[in-house]
């Protein structure tokens, strides 16, 4: 059994030293060899060795030296070593031990004594302690203040004991003396928290005593005063005004330590608002004051709490928490931005869209390694105002243009999104917005923001002008026709040879040849057999991005090429009046088309056209060829119909998440509501008025949330013994983060008294035991209340077994009573969680556990079994539903879910329903950590049968 100790070692037990090598080193005059031995003998004391041979040795060689180093862990090596026997009684050798104390708390050096005094703290055993009490409060008036701050806490502690105050009656009453006549910071502290601990009305009486000085007192002495000042406003709330008032003095300690603690003190004890505005204030100052980025993150927490809870206060504070973003570091600066966008109102919209833009222009100039990052957080920041606010788009949509050829794809993709929703939810842009992209299209280097660009370009061209504009844009970006080549080898190489060739060679020994693409061109008799394959002409040095990209081979891009040609032709035959014009747009944008399918199918490129993109480009030509009314209705009409559908489904997702993230109101007809105006107002401060207020507030709008009803607590009740049993053991089991707490009810069912009742608890997993197990005597038809506290380290599923063992005085041995298994659920652990389709897919391609559970479950309907899944597993489907709609035989969502640890939990259900109505496919979880894709596969499994 491992023993307790004040310190914690690592120990190597590859190569446990002997007890004769220690002995003989102990016994030995050389001091480094001591302190060496003495390390060694007190690691392996703590894992587990009993080591008795040398304890005499110690006694001898060890207790009578003067080294510091030496006496230090003489002590350590006393505090964990057995100091009673079996029934409890002090062994009879540690008289010794009591005169070598005795002898330290009066030696001459500081050290010595304080060291000791400290060693007190921790020694329970009364015997050994009671000849040493009037020692210890002789140090109480030593010269020197680190042997008195250390008296003070040896004190206490003895005071603490079960007979300490026996031992120490009048301690109180001489730690209030040295209270007020101490001068060190550090032991004034140490006797402000004995009377805090040990006499709690002579530590109040004593504040309120000093209450105009206390701004004056030491840092460590008022974080004391306001663990006080929390106890006593908790347990008596009718006293809660004047202790606010010093909290309130608090705030202005020149300790950033104090002063983070009395605004967490201010919001817990009050709800008024001068009480809130003052601990927002205190955060905001604190978080533009203190340059560690752990502290900034902390008090950013902080405020989320108090925008939650008291938003109304925190729009005032928005501008001051702006100012975090000029910190670097990128978890700040989103941490700020989320905070920042739950706080916009049309009052200060317009300062936040300003400062914001600002800092977008910092980045174009700054050099930093994370700029492009923390662009893309400003983007979507910006573009979250926007669609809240449309009036401010107009500010923000041509400066974030400039971003459309970012070299951060990512934050180049944010803004042509923004720029597609913005064209459609504010129309008197259309027109500002279509020519600024027509202006700065050819800067586009990415494929996937040409795509969305080119989407716009097709979709609100609609003047004459701009489909002209656009079509020569298009045009322009793509380069000369052909996309490749199949000439001569020497024309390939030598453009000058190749113009004396044509000049040397008569008309006579030339003829046609039928070219791979279907053009005609001349060849020369003389070699007709020197062709080189084909190759790509990457055209001119002005050659615009769409050609670049198609050469790499993305005929995708293509095939939005062809559609977006195809829509302006098909508009431009709406408003160009002359035939001629629009035939010869069509002529061109056929021959544009054919020239991307050519190149998809020739050896010019290593990867031939894809067949989607194929089949897209030639509807795009028989569409051009032969134009019937409804297929361009479905072309210019049906497409943006779609657009808007799916805007206005992104607007009503984003409605209910806001509404499930507000406070659920429990309150009753018949709750009491106290009328604070109806109250007697003498002797109240302002904010006890205001507190007053909030509360009567609260109870009517019922803001009081009620605790957890009796019947989802009886749902975590388990039962671990079996009626018949001796001894019935039922446990209550409350998840919280990474705490787990076992309240056991274990209930005597026999007519005999049970003696060394002890409950045996053992975890397999990420489980770990915080405290140790008590004997309990239980008399005859009696019942015991038993908790155990269980860390929590990861969502691994883990497992509580153990046992009951008791003795009777009837039987000799031991009796043991098997307890059931406890299996702790991952559902405790996860929460259904948001995040943008990019960042799935990007999460989804970097984690590497993957576990794939085949659908096996007699739900007949997709979606029914899809809200099954997400209803068992806790998660949230970021699939749009307009996207499920429909009855196609096939459904493919994704959900996502996030767990307290931090970790990302994804999951894509892709099923099939068969000839038979059966369903069929897979359920693909993903995750960081192979605990949770392991734990989520099981409860799938278990659970997609459509049972509970």
């Amino acid at each position: 059994m491992e023993k307790s100790c004040s310190l914690l070692i690592h120990f190597d037990k590859g190569t446990p030293a002997l007890a004769n090598e220690i002995k003989e080193a102990l016994e030995g005059s050389d001091v480094p060899a001591k302190v060496d031995a003495m390390k060694k003998a007190v690691m392996l004391l703590l894992n587990g060795e009993t080591l008795p041979q040398l304890f005499i040795t110690i006694i001898r060689y060890v207790l009578p030296s003067e080294d510091h180093t030496i006496q230090k862990l003489l002590l350590l090596y006393l505090e964990i070593i057995e100091k009673t026997d079996s029934k409890g009684r002090v062994l009879p050798e540690m008289i010794l031990i009591c005169q070598n104390l005795r002898n330290n708390l009066q030696h001459p050096n500081e050290y010595i004594r304080g060291v000791t005094l400290r060693f007190l703290c921790r020694l329970n055993e009364v015997d050994i302690i009671e000849p040493l009490i009037p020692s210890i409060m002789s140090n109480l008036e030593h010269r020197h203040p680190y042997v008195r701050r250390n008296a003070i806490l040896a004190v206490m502690a003895v005071y603490k004991l079960p007979q300490g105050e026996q031992l120490l009656a009048d301690a109180p009453e001489k730690i209030e003396n040295v209270l007020t006549t101490e001068q060190d910071p550090s032991a004034k502290r140490n006797a402000f928290l004995m009377l805090f601990q040990c006499a709690q009305e002579r530590a109040i009486n004593y504040l309120l005593t000093h209450v105009d000085r206390v701004s004056d007192w030491g840092d460590l002495l008022q974080m004391v005063v306001l663990d006080l000042v929390r106890k006593v406003c908790r347990t008596n709330k009718g006293e809660k005004g004047k202790y606010i008032k010093i909290i309130i003095s608090l705030l202005n300690s020149p300790s950033a330590a104090v002063v983070y603690e009395c605004a967490g003190t201010l919001v817990s004890l009050s709800s008024a608002p001068t009480a809130i505005r003052a601990a927002a204030n205190t955060y905001c100052q604190l978080l533009q004051s203190q340059s560690d980025n752990n502290v900034k993150l902390i008090v950013l927490d902080r405020l989320n709490e108090l925008k939650s809870s008291h938003r109304e206060i925190m729009v005032d504070m928005i501008m001051d928490v702006l100012r975090a973003l000029s910190s670097p570091n990128l978890d700040i600066r989103r941490k700020t931005l989320d905070i920042v966008l739950e706080l916009i109102t049309p009052r200060n919209i317009n300062e936040v869209v300003l400062t914001l833009k600002k800092e977008v222009m910092k980045t174009q100039s700054g050099e930093l390694e994370k700029n492009g990052e923390y662009r893309q957080m400003l983007i979507q920041a910006i573009h979250s105002c926007a669609v809240k606010f449309p009036e401010v788009a107009s500010t923000v949509v041509h400066l974030l243009m400039d971003f459309l050829g970012d070299n951060n794809v990512a934050s180049a993709i944010d803004v042509v999104v923004f720029v597609r929703e913005i064209i459609e939810t504010n129309p008197k842009l259309r027109v500002s917005i279509v020519t600024r992209l027509l202006d700065t299209f050819y800067q586009i280097r990415a494929a996937r923001v040409c795509s969305c660009a080119l989407w716009i370009i097709g979709e609100y061209c609609i003047s004459l002008s701009e489909v002209e504009s656009g079509i020569a844009t298009i045009k322009q970006c793509l380069g000369d026709l052909p996309f490749y080549s199949a000439s001569e080898e020497g024309e390939a190489n030598d453009s000058s040879k190749k113009s004396q060739q044509i000049n040397s060679t008569t008309l006579s020994s030339r003829r046609p040849a039928v070219l791979a693409d279907g053009t005609y061109a001349t060849q020369s008799a003389a070699s007709e057999t020197a062709f080189s394959p084909p190759t790509v002409v990457q055209g001119s040095l002005t050659a615009g991005n769409l050609r670049s990209l198609l050469l790499t081979g993305d005929f995708f891009l293509g095939a939005v090429v062809a559609c977006t040609l195809t829509k302006l032709i098909l508009r431009l035959e709406e408003v160009q009046p002359s035939k001629v014009e629009v035939n010869k747009a069509t002529t061109n944008a056929l021959l544009i088309i054919v020239s991307m399918i050519q190149l998809g199918q020739s050896s010019a490129l290593p990867h031939p056209i894809d067949n989607d993109s194929y089949d897209r480009m030639v509807l795009c030509v028989r569409l051009l060829c032969n134009t019937g009314n409804e297929v361009r209705k479905i072309w210019l009409n049906s497409c943006h119909e779609s657009f808007v559908k799916m805007l206005s489904d992104k607007q009503m997702r984003e409605t209910e998440e806001i509404k499930a993230k507000a406070q659920i109101s429990h309150s009753q007809p018949d709750d009491l509501i106290d009328f604070y105006h109806l109250k007697s107002r003498r002797g109240m401060s302002q904010l006890e008025l205001e507190d007053a207020v909030q509360d009567d507030l609260k109870r009517a709008t019922g803001e009081f949330v009620k605790d957890e009803t009796d019947a989802n607590k009886l749902n975590r009740v388990l039962q671990l013994t079996g009626f018949s049993d001796p001894v019935y053991a039922e446990a209550y089991v409350t998840v919280h983060h990474y705490d787990i707490v076992l309240d056991v009810t274990v209930i005597n069912r026999t007519k005999e008294t049970l003696q060394n009742l002890c409950l045996e608890l053992a975890t397999m997993g990420d489980l770990k035991l915080v405290e140790r197990p008590q004997n309990y005597t239980l008399a005859p038809e009696s019942s015991k209340q038993i908790k155990a506290n269980i860390k929590v380290s990861s969502t691994e599923t883990g497992v509580i077994f153990g046992n009951i063992v008791y003795e009777t005085s009837n039987v000799f041995d031991r009796m043991v009573v098997v307890l059931n298994d406890i299996h702790i659920d991952i559902m405790d652990y996860i929460s259904p969680a948001v995040c943008s389709d990019a960042a799935f897919r990007t999460m989804w391609a970097e984690f590497e556990w993957e576990n794939k559970v085949a659908v096996n479950t007699v739900i007949q309907d997709e979606k029914d079994f899809l809200d099954h899944i997400i209803k068992s597993t806790n998660m949230k489907c970021l699939t749009a539903l307009s996207a499920l709609e429909g009855e196609c035989g096939f459904l493919a969502a994704n959900l996502y879910a996030k767990s307290v640890f931090g970790e990302d939990a994804l999951v894509n259900v892709s099923i099939e329903k068969q000839a038979d109505s059966k369903l069929s496919g897979y359920i693909r979880i993903r995750s960081k950590t192979q605990g949770i894709a392991l734990s989520l596969g099981d409860k799938i499994t278990l659970k997609q049968k459509g049972g509970s």
